[in-house]
């Protein structure tokens, strides 16, 4: 068995040369598809921070729809910063996706208790999740997708 945690130089040379190369082809695929998909929650994350910070009239008036002060955008636009940066560095990139997994949920609980769809959200943390657990081998390697046959 393998350690997950040893450098991936480590990792391969436990691996059969056969069982190396498709670990490598598919890493490369799964590297890259996760980084489009981690894109979509980023982009719509700086967008939304800086909107917060911009603080225009449609903000204004989503805050208070919401029955959130408006005095909160720039907190909560520098924790939406903060976490995707943490998101975007791979070796914090667990500790960002989980406080934004936090981030999500509040949001998804504001959309609920105003009776908005919640789902927007929800998507989003799934996308987080997604696109690391497609970037990060270690994550992979802790969580395994098998076929069914």
């Amino acid at each position: 068995m393998t350690d997950v945690f040893a450098p991936a130089d480590r990792r391969d040379e436990a691996l059969a040369p056969r069982e190396r190369s498709s670990a490598a082809r598919g890493s490369r695929a799964a590297l890259w598809t996760g980084r489009v998909v981690s894109a979509v929650p980023v982009a719509m994350l700086l967008f939304s921070a800086g909107m917060g910070f911009a603080k225009p009239p449609a903000v204004v008036d989503g805050f208070t729809r919401f029955g959130w002060p408006e005095s909160l955008a720039l907190p909560l636009g520098i924790v939406q910063v903060a976490a995707t940066i943490l998101y975007l560095i791979p070796q914090t990139a667990v500790l960002g996706a989980i406080l934004l997994t936090g981030f999500f949920g509040g949001a998804t609980a504001t959309h609920v208790r105003i009776g908005d769809p919640w789902f927007i959200p929800v998507v989003f943390g799934v996308l987080v999740w997604l696109g690391l657990y497609l970037r990060e081998p270690r994550l992979r390697s802790l969580v395994p997708l098998r076929r069914l046959h």
